[in-house]
């Protein structure tokens, strides 16, 4: 369950060993009205900063000491696991869809996924930290692409139009529906039409509303 509302300061305990790109990821977050209660130079650390402080998200690359391999990446899955309140934001040098996906599990709530390129865009990456703490998705468009191009043996999508898989692309983005709207030219009135018919087609129909819109990302993940 979400713990943040619209009026709170986010808390973010930012994991990352090279010195120059945790300090700057601090750096933008508090310039962006975000508290930093703690940074971590190893999973070790991240692991006893995040039992400290139980902050609001977990911002961590996916390598880091002591091993160098993934140890970031079991690092949030740990946290997701023992403290599923906490939202969990990794960040990965290369692109690999099999950390994303054992990253979200069977749960697409307070989780995100991105390149670390898109650090650099300042304003998407301080909103899917946010949008992360508020419960939603944030995974890279290039994730999203490559999981859309596996080849499928069955492919439970198959009934979407190419316009409905372009709105929940979008959607795995973590777009909101003016948001779409905004991608896609079109108005909100729309995306909802469209919305509404991705839920039908994949018999979401009785969820709450947000949790379709988990739920339909989850689809769109582990098709194929």
């Amino acid at each position: 369950m979400c713990r943040v509302n619209q009026d709170q300061v986010l808390r973010v305990v930012v994991a990352e060993d090279q010195t120059l790109l945790r300090e700057g990821i601090v750096r933008l977050l508090t310039e962006n009205g975000i508290e930093v209660v703690g940074v971590a130079g190893d999973a070790v650390d991240l692991i006893r900063k995040v039992g400290a402080h139980r902050p609001d998200v977990v911002v961590t690359d996916v390598r880091m000491p002591p091993d160098h391999g993934d140890d970031g990446l079991r690092a949030a899955l740990q946290i997701r696991a023992e403290h599923p309140e906490i939202g969990v934001l990794v960040l990965s040098q290369f692109l690999d869809e099999r950390y994303a996906l054992d990253l979200i599990g069977d749960n697409a709530r307070s989780v995100g996924y991105l390149l670390k390129d898109r650090v650099g865009d300042v304003a998407a990456f301080v909103s899917a930290v946010r949008r992360v703490a508020g419960g939603g998705s944030a995974l890279d468009p290039e994730v999203v692409a490559r999981m859309l191009g596996r080849k499928r043996r069955a492919d439970p999508l198959a009934e979407l139009t190419p316009r409905e898989r372009e709105v929940l692309t979008l959607m795995a983005e973590g777009k909101s529906n003016p948001g779409i709207a905004e991608t896609l030219h079109v108005t909100v009135a729309a995306v909802e039409k469209h919305v509404t018919r991705i839920f039908t087609k994949l018999d979401l129909g009785s969820e709450p509303g947000e949790h379709r819109r988990v739920l339909a990302v989850l689809r769109l993940l582990r098709a194929g």
